[in-house]
């Protein structure tokens, strides 16, 4: 179950709306497809993480023609370019990576909208990352969705120099 981050250590997300999307190289056809692993200095570097926590299912595309050209839920104008995505209860601000299952592309979104409505589907993202993950044309692919956290708000490993129970 996806746990709902609180509303403060999404702050730095939001910050992050600005974020380049980074694509993945198609690895060879063997059949299957396989989800390729970011580097973990990529994400760094937009000061994300992995949470640990993913989902997948079918995965559909919106535009401003679809969307009347209004508003998302989140009350931001939405755009086709955008690097954002609908869900109907992830926070808004929430970093996403969106790998598409048949082809290994990969992107991070920012949720900034409610959706998809159309059952049997877990994701709308805009037009522009859809031509990213390579199924614009096709409308509907199923992905995986890892949900990232700021780097601030990661849990620390114990290095294991203290006992614990605090002696």
């Amino acid at each position: 179950m996806i746990r709902c981050l609180p509303l403060l250590a999404l702050s730095g997300a939001l910050m992050l709306a600005g974020c380049e999307t980074l694509d993945l190289n198609p690895s060879a056809n063997t059949g299957t497809p396989s989800v390729t692993v970011k580097p973990l200095g990529q994400l760094a570097s937009l000061g994300l993480v992995r949470s640990g926590e993913t989902f997948s299912g079918r995965t559909s595309w919106y535009s401003v023609r679809t969307n009347g050209g209004t508003r998302t839920a989140s009350g931001e104008k939405f755009s086709d370019h955008g690097d954002t995505a609908a869900h109907r209860h992830l926070p808004f601000g929430t970093m996403i990576e969106v790998t598409n299952l048949a082809n290994d592309h990969s992107v991070i979104l920012r949720v900034n909208d409610r959706g998809p409505y159309t059952a049997g589907r877990v994701l709308d993202v805009s037009i522009g990352a859809a031509k990213k993950l390579a199924f614009d044309k096709r409308g509907i692919t199923n992905c995986l969705v890892e949900i990232l956290l700021p780097a601030e708000s990661a849990p620390i490993a114990s290095g294991g120099s203290e006992p614990e129970g605090g002696e």
